[in-house]
């Protein structure tokens, strides 16, 4: 009898074999995966880490100086002119917000779905969601003007009764961001509580007081436990539930800003699904150029591995092409209405002064992400890394044909000016990119990047029966050969050598 019991498996043994092996590569332990991923944030600094670190607080700093000389100035300083009042602020506003979208639709949707090869990338994604959602909220903040008082946002009780304008889609904004922010935050640190045990538990064995202390307020007393456990799954599973909608709201009301107008180029119902669609494509382009870097530098390639990229260009070449087809769209819809101005306004995108825009919108966004049509081409690391620069950069240009080019000639041509940002434009915009960089490498220094108990999770040796057929039936693991894990740490032994 125990003879058939150590070799009888389920009928689909083979398939969730075969299917799981793909997400964590090299034959890793459980034990082999908690030092791969603990060991980054443990470990003595890099030098190169201070030397991105050092970069990141440039751009940072040029934001403080932007902010400093634009509150003492006034928004005159940038470039907004009469006819077009919303300048470089809404569009960084619209750019940052559409890439905070992919880590909540990675953690959250991916999950409620049951797509096991989220596990590998969800982390990273949430915390820049945050941190993107931090960059957005800087420019309608200062885009006010009076920031001082900045508080007449919120419905509250004043001495000159003076209240929100309820109607507004500015207003909406500022609701509808502030609590995807939050549910983000806390799905977020939900997930890291099993992790920070690890890390707490980890400290205490190696003597670290201060860590383990840190470590052991921000877990909450995670012990690990079935109640705890319980608990957990319970809370994931809601926030994951809240945070769905909140995906394809919060998009669609930022859409709304631009919808809601009547000004020609806006004024259109298509706005909500194609800004969703863009957000998408943007944030997981975002995540890509991010994991890419990350994977390489940390030596994750074997829990980072081409699959989870091949995946993802999949989404962004789907995303890709509902983007492209709301482009052709436009026109259509614009030709069909008979309606002169809205005519003209797709046409002057398309050969007016900011021609060159236009074009690189299409060119980045609708015809690169195309060659992912190509199964080799999706696996080419070279490829999908320039490939989701170039996306980003189409997004932000997207979101400056829409702006601009909607405002910089009226109904009179009296009217008509040409939009060109300042320097302190570009210097604001430069430093929301300290901003973030600064907020990511504190996170890739302090905190599992990867989420270590869902990695877990996902390997063939998490299937109850996995030992009954693999191993002795005591726990023991086949022969494997050096983990990345080892490898990496003898490597580093020897550098510091």
């Amino acid at each position: 009898m125990a003879t058939t019991a150590t070799h009888s498996h389920r009928p689909d043994d083979e398939h969730f074999l075969l299917e799981d092996e793909r997400l964590v590569h090299g034959n890793l332990s459980f034990h082999d995966i908690t030092e791969l991923v603990s060991h980054h944030s443990e470990k003595t600094t890099p030098l190169g880490w201070y030397f991105a670190f050092a970069a990141a607080l440039g751009g940072l700093g040029l934001l403080g100086l932007a902010i400093a000389y634009l509150v003492w100035n006034g928004t005159g300083v940038w470039g907004n002119n009469v006819p077009v009042g919303w300048g470089w602020p809404i569009v960084n506003f619209v750019f940052w917000v559409g890439i905070g979208h992919a880590g909540t639709l990675i953690s959250a949707i991916l999950f409620l779905f049951r797509q096991r090869w989220r596990t590998s990338i969800n982390r990273a994604a949430e915390a820049m969601t945050l941190f993107a959602v931090a960059c957005a909220l800087l420019f309608p903040t200062f885009h006010v003007g009076r920031v001082w008082v900045i508080y007449w946002t919120l419905p509250l009780p004043n001495q000159m009764a003076m209240w929100p304008q309820f109607k507004s889609p500015l207003l909406w904004d500022v609701f509808a961001v502030s609590i995807y922010g939050t549910v983000s935050l806390l799905f977020w640190y939900v997930g890291l509580l099993p992790d920070l045990g690890t890390l707490r538990d980890r400290a205490v064995k190696q003597g670290r007081v201060l860590r383990a202390k840190i470590m052991q307020f921000f877990s909450l007393g995670w012990t690990g436990s079935n109640r705890h456990w319980r608990h957990y799954e319970k809370a994931y599973l809601i926030l994951a539930g809240l945070a769905t909608p909140l995906v394809l709201s919060v998009h669609s009301v930022v859409s709304f800003d631009f919808a809601v107008s009547i000004v020609p180029g806006w004024h259109t119902t298509i706005f909500p699904p194609y800004f969703v669609a863009g957000a998408i494509f943007s944030g997981f382009a975002m995540v890509q150029t991010l994991m890419i870097v990350a994977r390489w530098v940390y030596g994750l390639e074997n829990l980072i591995t081409k699959d989870h990229l091949e995946k993802m260009n999949v989404i962004i070449l789907v995303t890709g092409t509902i983007v492209g087809f709301a482009y052709i769209t436009e026109f259509f819809i614009a030709w069909y209405s008979g309606v002169v101005y809205e005519q003209y306004a797709f046409l002057n995108r398309a050969t007016g002064p900011y021609w060159w825009a236009y074009w690189i919108m299409m060119f980045c966004n609708l015809t690169l992400p195309q060659l992912f049509w190509i199964k080799s081409f999706r696996r080419k690391i070279w490829l999908m890394f320039l490939i989701s620069i170039t996306t980003n950069i189409g997004m932000w240009f997207e979101r400056f044909v829409i702006t601009v080019t909607s405002l910089h000639r009226d109904y009179l041509p009296s009217s008509w000016d040409y939009f060109s940002p300042t320097i302190w434009d570009l210097l604001l915009f430069i430093g929301s990119f300290g901003l973030f960089f600064t907020l990511f490498l504190l996170f890739l220094r302090f905190i599992p990047m990867v989420a270590i108990s869902e990695v877990k999770n996902v390997t063939p040796q998490a299937d109850p029966h996995f030992y009954h057929s693999h191993g002795d039936g005591h726990g023991a693991l086949p022969p494997a050969t050096p983990s990345v894990a080892h490898r990496t740490a003898a490597s580093e032994r020897d550098n510091e050598a």
